[in-house]
């Protein structure tokens, strides 16, 4: 490797915790985590009254864990 060359080897984005919802289990992105349909909007957004579901963000989504093996 040239002097003053670097290798990187962190090129994949790392999961911003600052991404997160209430209701997410991990940032977005995360390995082994999915989208689910909001439990407390049922994925609309919003909650009784019009205003902005505090759970998902007004976004319908949360990020949860998937099982594997």
């Amino acid at each position: 490797m040239a002097s003053g060359a670097q290798n990187d080897n962190n090129s994949q984005a790392t999961p911003n915790t600052a991404d997160m919802n209430p209701g997410d289990d991990a940032p977005p992105g995360t390995p082994g985590t999915g989208e689910d349909v909001c439990p407390d909007c049922s994925g609309k957004g919003k909650v009784q009254g019009g205003t902005e579901c505090p759970n998902c963000g007004g976004t319908g989504k949360v990020i949860k864990g998937v099982a594997g093996g």
